[in-house]
């Protein structure tokens, strides 16, 4: 094909009224065919790279040429040559990018997973991995790559994940007009305990702002007349987080679980280690919190229905509790609000005799929760 004939395809495009292709069909098709175009150009660049037409400008390498003549970010120009390296040991990938049926996103994730340790076996399971990559929301397929990444090398994810720990640092320095500044680095499992902590704090705070803004102006309000803003409410909740521990009594009984780690047998159902927030974790980083942890026995059937060690009418304690360990997160098919942040609600209502029972509840976040009786879900 002529560039000449890409040329004319594309500036009619531009030409066109994009509201004419604002509809739910078309944009699902012209972000597929945008993968493919890209999938096409990086390989182009990466023959371009391998065949050193740059060096007849006297371009020190591919990557200056880039950044030169076509004015991209050195850091861009890089990817997509690593991209382009990488499809050459990739076919499955290569064929299905130039498809539309996966992203660049999905070819730097697999292309991440190799190594000397996993080399042989993402080779056997490359088709594998593409096949859940078509089929998978994008933070799934990451959840499941980290799976297959602790099976090829459980010795490597285990020596990652120290690393991980190692970097953990906080600073908190006074500053000007004796302002602190502070900055936090924390491993996943250390930052879902401070994260679940804060968040928990954060949403007792918003309450009480919505509770005095809807008493002072006799309705409920909107988010621009609360009197915090989100962060403010976040750093206040960081400060009380400081004032109930210097409150609290070395004696005293330590609060319910920090977080949740969800484990399964693996020799049943397949390997699940990952915190209740989704990163996946080595077994082995768990060793340091077992002395203190609780141990919560939630056990999922064939059917889905959890079996729990406790019973509750309502959706709260343990039955609540299941569901949320159940469904992870909003099970609106476009939303993935977190479990902590959502609602347990009845699929069919209470009030036309809906049970309340784990097969009946179901999360959703707030905004789908109040949607449920207007509209039936997409594909619903």
């Amino acid at each position: 094909m002529d560039l000449d004939v890409i040329t004319e395809m594309m500036d009619r495009l531009a030409e066109s009224d994009p509201s004419t292709w604002a509809d739910r069909t078309s944009v699902e098709a012209l972000q597929r065919q945008l993968a493919r175009f890209e999938a096409f150009v990086t390989k182009a660049t990466g023959e371009f790279d391998a065949w050193g037409d740059w060096g007849l400008d006297d371009a020190g390498s591919a990557v200056m040429w880039l950044a030169t003549k076509c004015r991209m970010p050195k850091a861009q120009a890089r990817r997509q040559l690593h991209r382009a390296r990488h499809l050459r040991r990739l076919p499955e990938c290569a064929t299905a990018w130039s498809a539309g049926d996966i992203s660049g996103a999905h070819v730097d994730r697999i292309a991440s997973l190799r190594r000397d340790a996993t080399e042989e076996a993402l080779d056997r399971d490359e088709a594998l991995l593409v096949d859940q990559a078509r089929s998978l929301r994008y933070d799934v397929f990451v959840r499941t790559t980290a799976y297959w990444e602790q099976l090829a090398d459980p010795n490597g994810a285990e020596a990652h994940y120290e690393k991980l720990h190692a970097r953990r640092e906080v600073y908190l320095v006074n500053s000007f007009q004796g302002m602190w500044l502070g900055k936090m680095t924390l491993d996943p499992i250390s930052g879902a305990v401070v994260s679940d902590e804060l968040d928990r704090i954060r949403q007792e705070l918003f309450e009480a702002d919505w509770a005095a803004a809807r008493e002072d102006l006799g309705r409920d309000p909107t988010p621009g007349e609360l009197s915090r803003t989100p962060v403010q409410r976040r750093a206040d909740a960081l400060v009380e987080m400081a004032t109930r521990s210097r409150s609290a009594t070395s004696e005293g009984r330590r609060s319910a679980p920090l977080f949740s780690v969800l484990v399964d047998y693996p020799t049943l159902h397949g390997r699940i280690c990952e915190l209740a927030q989704g990163t996946v974790i080595p077994p082995g980083s768990l060793l340091p919190w077992l002395h203190r942890a609780y141990i919560e026995r939630v056990v999922f059937g064939p059917d889905r229905r959890v079996e729990v060690s406790a019973t509750a009418r309502l959706f709260t304690g343990a039955t609540r509790r299941a569901i949320e360990l159940r469904d992870r997160e909003c099970t609106h098919p476009f939303c993935d609000i977190p479990a902590a942040s959502c609602q347990v609600d009845h699929i069919t209502p209470y009030a036309v005799g809906g049970p309340t029972t784990q097969e009946n509840g179901r999360l959703l976040c707030g905004a789908h929760n109040r949607l449920r009786n207007q509209r039936p879900p997409p594909g619903g």
